[in-house]
C-alpha cells in the first residue's frame, strides 16, 4: 500500500465483486416465486395457486414496461441521460397511480 498515505486502500481500488447475480435474457428472471408470494402476502393473499406465478410475472412485465417507457420519454424530452425519481413519479401519475414522497 505504498504511496497512498494514511487513508488505507483509497478510492476505486476495491477487489472482485463476488456472488453477483447474472441475468441471462430478460431481467424478469430475477423476480422469483418467493418474491411474488411476498407481494401477495402484502396484498392480503393467504394461499396462491401454482398458476398464479406466470400470470403475475406477465402482468408485472407489462406494467413495468409501460412505466419505464414513459419515464425514459420524460428523460429524453428533458435532454438528460439519467432517469430521476421525478420522471418515474410523473409516469406513474400519468397512468393514474399517485406515489408520494419521491418528488413531483
Amino acid at each position: 500500500m505504498a504511496g497512498r498515505g494514511k487513508g488505507g486502500k483509497g478510492l476505486g481500488k476495491g477487489g472482485v465483486k463476488r456472488h453477483r447475480k447474472i441475468y441471462h435474457g430478460s431481467a424478469f428472471v430475477g423476480i422469483t416465486k418467493p418474491a411474488i408470494r411476498r407481494l401477495a402476502r402484502r396484498g392480503g393473499v393467504k394461499r396462491n395457486s401454482s398458476l398464479i406465478y406466470a400470470e403475475t410475472l406477465g402482468a408485472l412485465q407489462i406494467f413495468l414496461q409501460d412505466v419505464v417507457r414513459d419515464s425514459v420519454t420524460y428523460t429524453e424530452y428533458a435532454q438528460r441521460k439519467t432517469v430521476t425519481g421525478t420522471d418515474v413519479v410523473t409516469a406513474l401519475k400519468r397512468s393514474g397511480r399517485k406515489l408520494y414522497g419521491f418528488g413531483a
